[in-house]
């Protein structure tokens, strides 16, 4: 293995910030906070603890049967995380243009991913590392982002990831190369299907 190669491989294995029950208090509060908006019973939105109380970034994504339900997310922390996780699962089940509103129905299925974002910092593209960097991509009014396990659930190479995130910003595919600002994140991911702490 190449030193570069034993570098991006400490990386991709860092330690978990987040324990299995803190992981577990936020899985819980996405599912209450989108069950709320059925029964009208109010959230408390107290962190429980500091670690919680934060402030971070974060998406919440839903799937259902296996597809994607609905993302919704914030990159630059304005709440702490407990509040960012409850307001963007509730986003993510009722305001993401993509879909129709989620249902009573569908809520009880649904199955909850969330990603807890590292403050964003400049990176130049040779930097990037697929599966361990989010992108953050602008230019002009234009931005673009897409979560670090977008690229290894397409099989994307760096290049692929640069260009595909011009894209979701609305830009040509080479604007990474032309002079387009770059910003990475890391973000530490775990849902109901995978909450266990990485070994």
């Amino acid at each position: 293995m190449s030193p570069q190669s034993e570098v991006e491989s400490a990386e991709l294995v860092a330690p978990p910030e987040y324990s299995s029950e803190e992981r577990g208090i936020l899985l819980r509060l996405a599912h209450g906070a989108i069950g709320s908006a059925f029964d009208g019973e109010p959230l408390d939105l107290t962190p429980p603890s500091e670690h919680l109380a934060e402030m971070r970034g974060a998406f919440t994504t839903l799937h259902l049967n296996g597809k994607l339900r609905g993302c919704i997310g914030y990159v630059v922390p304005s709440h702490s995380l407990y509040r960012t996780v409850a307001e963007t699962a509730q986003s993510a089940a009722f305001d993401d243009s993509r879909f129709t509103p989620v249902t009573a129905a569908e809520a009880a299925g649904l199955e909850i991913e969330i990603s807890v974002l590292s403050p964003l910092r400049p990176i130049r593209p040779e930097e990037v590392i697929v599966g361990r960097h989010g992108l953050v991509i602008r230019k002009g009014l234009h931005r673009g982002l897409l979560l670090p396990q977008v690229p290894v659930e397409w099989g994307w190479n760096r290049e692929t990831f640069l260009s595909q995130t011009c894209k979701k910003a609305g830009l040509p595919l080479d604007a990474w190369e032309q002079g387009a600002e770059i910003q990475a994140f890391t973000a530490e991911v775990f849902s109901e299907a995978h909450p266990e702490e990485p070994a």
